[in-house]
Parts: C-alpha cells; structure tokens; sequence
C-alpha cells in the first residue's frame, strides 16, 4: 500500500475514534435514571478566589443509585461546594448536614426520560456527521493524489467506507445502550 494512502486512511481512522470519544463523554453527561458522580463533573467551586472543580476540592461518591454524596477535604468548603450545585443549575437540591453534602437524585419521569432519549440520539447523530465528514475529508485526499493509480485509489476508498459503515455501526450500539439505560425504570 502507498505511504501516503496508509497515512491518510490511519488520520481518517483517528477522526473516526475522535468522534466515538467525543460521543461517550457527552452521553456521560445525559443522566439516566440512577446517581452516577459523572452528574456533577460540571460543578465549579470558588475555592479561595479560583474556580475549580468540584472534583479537586472533595471526594463524589454514590452509596446508592439514587443519592450522591460530596465529602469536602476542608470542612469551611461546604458552604462554597453548596453554592456550586446551586449555580450549576444541574436540578439538584444538595442538603448539607454538617459533615457532607447530601443529594437526592429524584426517579426520572416517562416525559423526561423521552427528552433525554431525544438528546441522546442527537449527540450520536452529531457523531455520525463527524465520521462522515472524516470520511469526505479522506475521499478528497485520496482523489489529491495524482502519483496512485486509479485503482489503488478505488480500492482506497472501499476501504474508508468500510471504516465508515464499522463506525456508524459503533455509534449505534453505544447509543442504543445509552437509550436502554435512559428508559430502564
């Protein structure tokens, strides 16, 4: 195989797996229905006049599928990580009880859950355009080399479409996953 195929189908392939990452870590955020720490990867607390992340300032666990709970490695932090949650504006009530901050992760309503499904299936949409446009990106850069022969550019381009179909194959599994989870009560 020519040198320059090879690099542009493996920059083709890194686009691809960029966009499959890019996807998890954005379904990550869509909470479905049970506690997970990944829900307050948002959360920013002024921590003596700089915003960090919650992250760095306490320990988030999930004792159970429906509580998260915010152990601050400084007890003066609770009122700042308090007032984090609130202005995240993630929907949560956080109580504080002196110790920890306590959070309550209600049970999702059906509507609710329909609404997520749909930003679900957005984001893998958004995937998709992604991996096509890797794809198209590739194909014009093969069409560029004028030193290959015409076959070994064909055979280039089967082989970026099959790249392609593997990776919209991938993306559907991973949000029909997301999608099951989002729905399970």
């Amino acid at each position: 195989m020519n040198e320059d195929i090879k690099f542009i189908l493996d920059s083709t392939k890194e686009a691809m797996e960029n966009a499959i990452k890019h996807l998890e870590k954005q379904l990550v955020n869509i909470r479905a229905g049970k506690a997970s720490p990944a829900m307050l990867g948002s959360v920013m607390v002024d921590y003596y006049g700089s915003q960090t992340p919650l992250s760095q300032v306490a320990n988030v666990n999930t004792p159970d599928g429906r509580t998260i709970s915010v152990q601050p490695w400084e007890k003066n932090m609770l009122q700042e990580i308090e007032r984090g949650i609130m202005m995240a504006n993630l929907g949560f009530n956080p109580m504080n009880n002196g110790d920890l901050i306590i959070i309550n992760v209600p049970p999702l309503t059906e509507e609710r859950r329909l609404t997520l499904a749909k930003q679900a299936k957005a984001e893998a949409e958004d995937a998709k355009v992604g991996v096509r446009n890797a794809r198209k990106d590739a194909n014009n850069d093969i069409k560029k080399l004028s030193d290959v022969s015409e076959d070994l550019q064909k055979n280039a381009e089967i082989d970026v479409q099959q790249m392609t179909d593997a990776y919209v194959k991938k993306i559907d599994a991973i949000f029909e996953n997301k999608e099951k989870e989002i729905m399970t009560v």
